[in-house]
């Protein structure tokens, strides 16, 4: 584990700038991920979240500016010990064709293993760890590509969690999840930043699990931050207008206490009405939360 202190920047992004082919996609950005704290990057599609998130992982190659890990250019650092300290789940990551799904989680094992070290009992405790928490343990022996969209998903992020890297970026981990499956995995990833300490980021595309799970939000908006911050300061009516382009109410979620976007369309009463209801407001619905 690294020596950082809870709240410092485990992961900085400064004035970094990304893109594919001629297209700049992030224009200097510089963001910074706390320590042992859960981030979550939102915004609307298109906005530069997943670039950004890759660019952190070094999947992408800065046009200009530097990611920094744990201070050090992230660049400089060789490969192995990267990925002894950054886990990476993929959007779309691919399976080798035929590969079972106990043999793919096994792989996340691959940066703690030299070249002559044979299988231990600790890979095997983590493999058996990380399928048993993703709810995959009786898909060990199935064909990855025979699995369904969200059981392949569940199976990825197993894989992410036998690698029991101190930080760990996400990219849609709920993509293909019923609401249920949404929930658990969320669930899951806080569980993990509680109990061992792990440094999560995550892209999201459903803002109100974003302000549910998240202690650090950053909104981007056309390749650039807007806002960065807790999620009550983030995700308010004028900046939720200014990222995503909607007119909402943001009331109080009445499980979580958090902040709870609500989408006002064109067809509803409330996008007819000339008094907006206030910010922020608790919900009930005649119940008590």
């Amino acid at each position: 584990m690294t020596s950082a202190t809870a709240g410092t920047p485990r992961l900085v992004a400064r004035d970094l700038t990304l893109g594919y082919d001629d297209r700049v996609v992030v224009d200097g950005v510089t963001a910074e991920v706390p320590h042992g704290q859960v981030t979550v990057i939102v915004g609307a599609n298109a906005c530069g979240k997943s670039t950004l998130l890759r660019g952190m992982a070094r999947l992408l190659k800065p046009r200009g500016g530097e990611v920094l890990l744990d201070g050090k250019s992230i660049h400089g650092i060789p490969t192995k010990d990267v990925a002894r300290t950054l886990g990476l789940l993929p959007q779309n990551p691919i399976a080798p064709e035929g590969v079972t799904v106990v043999d793919l989680v096994g792989r996340g094992r691959t940066p703690h293993q030299g070249r002559f070290q044979r299988w231990s009992a600790e890979d095997e405790a983590a493999v058996a760890h990380a399928l048993e928490v993703t709810d995959t343990l009786d898909l060990a022996d199935r064909v990855v590509d025979e699995l369904s969209g969200g059981q392949r998903q569940r199976v990825w992020i197993a894989m992410a969690l036998a690698q029991e890297t101190d930080l760990l970026l996400l990219d849609e981990p709920t993509t293909y999840l019923d609401v249920a499956h949404q929930v658990e995995v969320l669930d899951l990833l806080r569980d993990l930043n509680a109990s061992r300490g792990t440094t999560i980021v995550m892209v999201l595309h459903e803002l109100n699990l974003a302000a549910r799970y998240a202690d650090h939000l950053v909104a981007m908006r056309d390749g650039v931050v807007s806002a960065v911050g807790a999620p009550a300061d983030v995700i308010t009516r004028d900046g939720v207008r200014e990222v995503f382009g909607m007119d909402c109410r943001v009331i109080d979620d009445p499980v979580s206490h958090t902040p709870m976007v609500v989408p006002v369309g064109r067809h509803s009463p409330a996008s007819r009405s000339a008094a907006p209801a206030p910010d922020r407001t608790l919900v009930t619905h005649g119940a008590t939360p």
